[in-house]
């Protein structure tokens, strides 16, 4: 077996005649912590549903532990997705569902677990990310913002999953409860010896988690390195988006 978790391979995806992404390569290692980043509508999320079976890419291939998953039937992708875990954006609780239902969801509804059990466990994993006991209880909507991005956490992490997806982990923090966040994914995904892939605009972020940087850029990935190659680099776009400025290659639609 390869070394090789995630192996992209000249992947398109269009909606219409819009075209979102356009022969993309990207290859992840076992346990590695790569990061996507690009602008808004840049085709990060679509990317990360191709990887995931939930959308069909129009051509290319995806090889998980080295296997076809483009074409896969259903069977196959429950099997896909009991290997992954997700934190999306903004954390997208179950409101109807308690702290502890929400991060014992796939121990329950995938695993089998029973109640008992995976309210244990839910109560375990939320304490790894910082919340108490007391927690478990409470609804959704009775937590701050930081509280329900590190419940989204959990749940991401809950099922021990070999592949986690973090969707602009850090959106709608501020600061400080972001590095916070940026410390337990770290811990999360080296605790599990999972293989992650985050997309995001957060530069800060992006410095502090990723083993490696890939940035999107109208349908391909333009440049790839590591924090200190990202640095170092004379690629005009990347030096725009990484310092955020207005002036450059990249032109903002208005």
């Amino acid at each position: 077996m390869s070394d090789s978790k995630i192996k992209i391979t000249n992947l398109h995806k269009a909606f219409g005649k819009k075209v979102v992404l356009d022969g993309v390569d990207l290859e992840i290692k076992r346990g590695e912590s790569l990061v996507v980043i690009g602008g808004s509508g840049t085709g990060k999320s679509v990317l990360i549903k191709c990887i995931q079976g939930i959308l069909t890419p129009d051509q290319g291939s995806i090889l998980i532990d080295d296997e076809e998953v483009v074409g896969v039937s259903e069977k196959e992708k429950e099997k896909l997705h009991s290997k992954m875990g997700m934190l999306f954006q903004g954390g997208a609780l179950f409101d109807s569902l308690t702290v502890w239902e929400n991060v014992a969801f796939g121990l329950i509804e995938n695993q089998k677990m029973d109640r008992k059990n995976a309210k244990m466990e839910a109560i375990r994993v939320l304490r790894q990310v910082g919340l108490a006991p007391d927690v478990a209880d409470l609804s959704p909507s009775e937590l701050s913002g930081g509280m329900q991005k590190r419940v989204g956490l959990a749940r991401a992490i809950a099922t021990r999953p070999e592949i986690i997806f973090f969707d602009e982990p850090t959106t709608g923090l501020d600061p400080i409860m972001s590095d916070v966040i940026n410390d337990l994914i770290i811990e999360s995904v080296k605790g599990l010896g999972a293989t992650a892939l985050t997309i995001t605009h957060d530069m800060a972020s992006a410095r502090k988690i990723a083993d490696r940087i890939a940035m999107l850029y109208k349908g391909k990935i333009i440049w790839q390195g590591t924090v200190k190659e990202l640095d170092k680099t004379k690629n005009e776009y990347v030096r725009q988006f990484i310092n955020g400025s207005s002036q450059g290659p990249i032109k903002v639609e208005v």
